[in-house]
């Protein structure tokens, strides 16, 4: 039985093949929505991101879809990544499409189509190229002291992360 601070977690620790696939199926959604302004598709991004910042893919039906399905079908090694540059990206996701939803809810349709723009760009490189744009702008403004370095020790190293898995104790 999860409690409720492990299901509010992020991973410490990401598979850059789901965050790729995550990143298409953002790519499709908004491309959906530009499509037909269903607001479906608008809504379904939106809590996707809230899903996935505050719980990783635990509550977001396309980070189950990717991770438990899609991921262990496919012939790609796993390919670990630090997952607090993840969240930023999600972070920044979540204030994109909050911001394109507002718009339209407000009937700036223009701005609702370049914010969600600039979003499939990202995850576009996300998605082909591996590419995390957000990812970037989180090691900038380490770089810059704004993130504390403690906040991604393991990012820098994830040998670290590995070490301190293997001494901590598996809980049921």
């Amino acid at each position: 039985m999860s409690s409720f601070p492990s299901v509010f977690s992020f991973p410490r620790t990401v598979n850059e093949v789901s965050a790729r696939l995550v990143a298409g199926g953002v790519v499709a959604q908004a491309g959906l929505w530009m499509a037909t302004r269903s607001p479906v598709f608008l809504i379904t991004l939106t809590y996707g991101f809230l899903a996935r910042v505050l719980a990783g893919p635990t509550l977001s039906p396309l980070g189950q879809f990717v991770t438990r399905v899609v991921t262990p079908r496919l012939p790609f090694a796993e390919k670990i990544v630090a997952g607090p540059p993840k969240r930023f990206a999600q972070g920044i996701g979540l204030l994109f499409t909050s911001a394109a939803s507002g718009a339209w809810l407000f009937g700036l349709s223009t701005a609702a189509v370049i914010v969600l723009a600039m979003l499939m760009v990202a995850a576009t490189l996300e998605a082909a190229l591996g590419f995390c744009l957000g990812c970037k702008v989180f090691a900038a403004l380490m770089r810059r002291g704004i993130i504390p370095e403690d906040v991604c020790d393991e990012c820098n190293n994830l040998q670290l992360r590995w070490d301190r898995q293997r001494t901590q104790p598996a809980s049921a």
